[in-house]
């Protein structure tokens, strides 16, 4: 079990990475209601998210890893690299938590629903990255929509 739910997660989190990408520079500054958080803050804030959890249940995975924070400045580049290494140390979680004892320290009740929170948590920002585009004037391109649904393929 521990193989198809570690990749389940992983296919999830390129999914975030995969709309980065398609997200405009200029758009990065945008926000879902014209103010609060930003493009980049939603994108930031799915990082710093997984690194709480990370911190709590396996502060050893997190060498390396840093918080991008709300506010900042990164770029395309910086964030993507960002996505990739936390999305990579809570795979190693996830799976080794599958492979053990099914449980995540500081999560109830089992590694199963900590993927299911985690890309839920995921999912929710990047509806608000689409919506925040959508206001801006700057919609998503349908492919990149589209693309979100592809698991097959991500």
């Amino acid at each position: 079990m521990s193989a198809p739910l570690a990749e389940t997660w992983a296919i999830g989190a390129r999914i975030s990475t995969y709309l980065l990408a398609g997200v405009p520079a200029a758009a990065l500054e945008a926000s879902p209601s014209g103010k609060g958080r930003t493009v980049r803050d939603l994108f930031a804030h799915i990082h710093d998210v997984r690194l709480l959890w990370l911190k709590a249940a396996r502060p050893d995975l997190m060498d390396g890893l840093e918080k991008v924070g709300s506010g900042s400045r990164a770029d395309h580049a910086t964030l993507a690299a960002a996505l990739d290494a936390s999305a990579a140390a809570i795979e190693r979680l996830v799976a080794d938590a599958a492979a053990g004892d099914g449980r995540v320290k500081g999560f109830k009740p089992h590694v199963t629903a900590f993927v299911g929170y985690l890309l839920s948590h995921d999912a929710h920002h990047r509806g608000q990255v689409a919506q925040a585009l959508r206001v801006a004037g700057t919609p998503l391109d349908k492919k990149v929509s589209f693309g979100l649904w592809e698991w097959g393929v991500r």
